[in-house]
């Protein structure tokens, strides 16, 4: 008998410890979860800190462009006066192209349904749906001198243009870009 109470304490001892660890084993893992959800916590935060940090560096960038946008935009408005005064359709400059072209008449469908009434079939280009020829319309209103009724001219006018020389300094090839007087030749122009 005496083995049987030794077997006993023995095994009570051994359950108790049992329960002990695993009541242990549960607390820690409880404990790994609670330093997951810190952990996504610290995470959350550093992004948010991150895009806060972005918001301030792109406000700085906007107002630094804006000051120079602003004196590219006085030098385009005097490039085009240098241009209109001396009446010249083109200046070839080292540094790129000034331009002063009138820009052609287009033709605008004001009132569709007066227009295909009263619209020569030769005006009209027919697919699955009627849609006016407007290069034909042009042509049409430019030789007969006469309007038709639903037909606008919008007058074509004179635009300044310029483009930028560069010369890359790797290679000894040049590109250009192209600016008018409202875009610049800027590749990655701030759009205030």
């Amino acid at each position: 008998m005496k083995m049987s109470n030794e077997e006993n304490f023995l095994n009570a001892l051994l359950s108790e410890s049992e329960t002990k660890e695993e009541e242990q084993t549960e607390a820690y893992i409880d404990i790994l979860l609670l330093q997951i959800q810190q952990l996504q916590s610290k995470i959350e935060h550093t992004f948010s800190e991150a895009e806060k940090e972005v918001k301030i560096i792109n406000q700085w960038a906007l107002s630094k462009n804006h000051a120079l946008q602003v004196r590219i935009e006085w030098i385009e408005k005097k490039l085009e006066a240098f241009i209109r005064e001396r009446k010249a359709k083109t200046i070839e400059l080292s540094h790129g192209i000034l331009k002063c072209h009138k820009k052609p008449d287009k033709i605008e469908i004001t009132d569709m349904d007066v227009f295909l009434a009263n619209a020569k079939p030769e005006l009209l280009t027919v697919t699955e749906q009627i849609k006016p020829n407007m290069a034909k319309i042009k042509d049409f209103m430019s030789m007969s001198y006469k309007g038709l009724p639903g037909v606008t001219i919008v007058k074509g006018k004179e635009e300044f243009t310029y483009k930028i020389t560069k010369i890359k300094e790797d290679e000894d090839v040049r590109s250009e870009e192209t600016g008018t007087a409202t875009q610049p030749a800027l590749l990655h122009r701030v759009a205030l």
